[in-house]
């Protein structure tokens, strides 16, 4: 495996990473337009934005990660990229109980955020966002949320964490020579890059969970099934229940505690079964036959 990078210095990698969405916002900067009326009442303009959202995923997120690959690594760029078994099968598992018994705290951390007052024009892109989603999670019939789930769950699993876990983090972990350092820079751009800062908080917690479930398990497949869990969860749950979309369910104190206290459990027991070590990682030069190399 040695010699299987093309960029070493990882700073040339975030460029690299980051140029093509760099480039696009900066086409879009220089031809603003006003957007025109849409029709959200209108169920085929609803289902075309929808795969618009998903296309869109693709774009921003999926072609960046792949031309990093390209230009980083020499070949196997979805090994490289994490797309292989976790150390431990009861990691999988382990992942989707995390992330749904993080729910209770989740939620608290919602509330909490909402009590942080924001500028009108962040609350006016707030509003817009809540009336597209109260749009699109509206179902007249099952297939309605089938389609949600696949568009709004898994596409955005995929894309995001192919892009920020497989790619960001791992970059900025070798920048700040520290594991935990690069899982929450990610986190942190992870939720400011989705641009509804009403849930800032909560989406950031979850993003250091998805980091952490990644680098202790050297598997990609773990935090894209906990974020897939994540978003069909809230999927089906507004689906049925659409006053959620704007607020949260109220949350009892000592189960928010209860639910913080049961993930921390899990990501110490994750670390437990972990044998990812900063050398498997980066120090390449050290590798032999019985160290492979872990990305």
């Amino acid at each position: 495996m040695i010699g299987h990078l093309r960029i070493k210095s990882p700073w040339k990698q975030l460029a690299v990473l980051l140029a093509f969405p760099l480039l696009l916002f900066l086409a879009g900067a220089l031809i603003t337009t006003e957007p025109p009326k849409v029709n959200l009442t209108d169920p085929e303009v609803i289902n075309s934005m929808k795969w618009a959202q998903a296309f869109t995923s693709l774009i921003l997120f999926v072609l960046p990660t792949f031309l990093f690959a390209v230009f980083t690594f020499t070949g196997k760029y979805t090994y490289f990229l994490g797309f292989k078994k976790a150390e431990n099968t009861n990691m999988y598992v382990l992942a989707v109980l995390c992330i749904l018994l993080a729910f209770p705290f989740v939620l608290w951390l919602g509330h909490l955020n909402q009590k942080i007052q924001l500028p009108s024009s962040m609350m006016e892109l707030e509003d817009k966002a809540a009336g597209q989603l109260e749009a699109f999670f509206k179902s007249n019939k099952p297939v309605d949320v089938i389609m949600n789930v696949i568009v709004i769950g898994l596409f955005p699993a995929v894309c995001e964490e192919l892009f920020f876990r497989g790619a960001l983090q791992r970059i900025l972990i070798q920048i700040t020579r520290n594991a935990w350092a690069g899982i929450i820079v990610t986190a942190f751009l992870f939720s400011a890059l989705h641009l509804q800062f009403q849930g800032f908080m909560p989406r950031m917690f979850l993003g250091i969970v998805l980091g952490a479930l990644y680098w202790y398990s050297g598997s990609l497949w773990t935090c894209i099934l906990a974020h897939f869990v994540n978003n069909a969860v809230q999927v089906i749950a507004v689906s049925f229940a659409p006053k959620y979309i704007n607020t949260n369910p109220d949350t009892p104190l000592l189960a928010s505690i209860i639910s913080g206290v049961a993930v921390w459990a899990i990501l110490w027991y994750y670390r437990r079964q972990s044998t990812i070590t900063w050398s498997k990682v980066y120090r390449t030069d050290d590798l032999t036959p019985t160290n492979q190399f872990i990305a």
